[in-house]
């Protein structure tokens, strides 16, 4: 059906929805920049954390182009930027998802709030300090001890970045999984019955997502990534959705 075709109330609501997704947008762009900018004068102290886990096995970054070192800190700025300012992203997806859920369903939001940051968290956490390094001593241990290895600061921050992000998004599975059990979209014996096949997507995306085509990295990923979808089906398997008379009584 086409736009023209829907009622005046129907292109209202759609309007309506649109305005509110633009909203929802510059505020979540809005946050980050401003987290960006703040973070740009911290650059130094943002590079030596980030730096850590190699320094950690003596190893070190150059520099081989005359603007890199500034883009790099750009992209650290903005690494850094997205992480702080990812509460108000959330709050804006939530405030963006709360008008199309009945009030029962709103109901939710309030500790899934804070659970969707702490999950983020983890999942950038666990990725710094437990995958991060185990990839980088295989990939020094691979180059063995007759080639000199020395990691470019831009390629190393962008491997940083591309390992870190994904797994704090995909952290929100059990979360995820949770709220749609809850309003009926999804049932832990459908989760269960798509193993396989979740399964090879987990794998698809984990290729998509991770940086560079070799497979350690997305080995890395994909592993933690399917142990999260196992315990949404727990997360699914004993979280009971609303039953229909509630939704009436509301």
């Amino acid at each position: 059906m086409a736009f023209k075709d829907l009622s005046v109330e129907d292109k209202q609501t759609i309007l309506e929805h649109l305005a509110e997704l633009r909203k929802s947008i510059i505020i979540s762009v809005a946050a980050v920049g401003i987290a960006a900018i703040l973070c740009f004068s911290y650059n130094e102290k943002l590079l030596a954390i980030v730096t850590l886990p190699l320094t950690a096995i003596d190893q070190h970054l150059i520099v081989t182009g005359v603007t890199e070192a500034f883009f790099v800190k750009l992209q650290l700025s903005f690494l850094a930027g997205f992480v702080l300012a990812f509460p108000i992203v959330s709050w804006a997806v939530w405030r963006f998802l709360r008008p199309a859920l009945y009030p029962y369903e709103r109901k939710y939001i309030y500790f899934l709030f804070p659970i969707t940051i702490i999950l983020f968290a983890t999942g950038v956490l666990f990725s710094y300090f437990a995958i991060l390094p185990m990839v980088l001593k295989f990939f020094v241990y691979i180059a063995g001890e007759n080639l000199e290895t020395m990691f470019k600061v831009d390629q190393y921050v962008s491997f940083v970045m591309s390992f870190s992000i994904p797994f704090g998004l995909v952290f929100e599975l059990p979360v995820l999984t949770f709220f749609l059990t809850k309003i009926g979209v999804v049932k832990a014996e459908q989760l269960s019955k798509s193993r396989k096949y979740a399964l090879l997507i987990i794998v698809i995306l984990a290729g998509a997502l991770t940086p560079g085509p070799d497979p350690i990295s997305q080995i890395m990923m994909a592993v933690p990534v399917y142990i999260l979808y196992e315990v949404s089906i727990w997360v699914a398997k004993y979280t009971k959705p609303r039953p229909a008379e509630a939704v009436q009584e509301d």
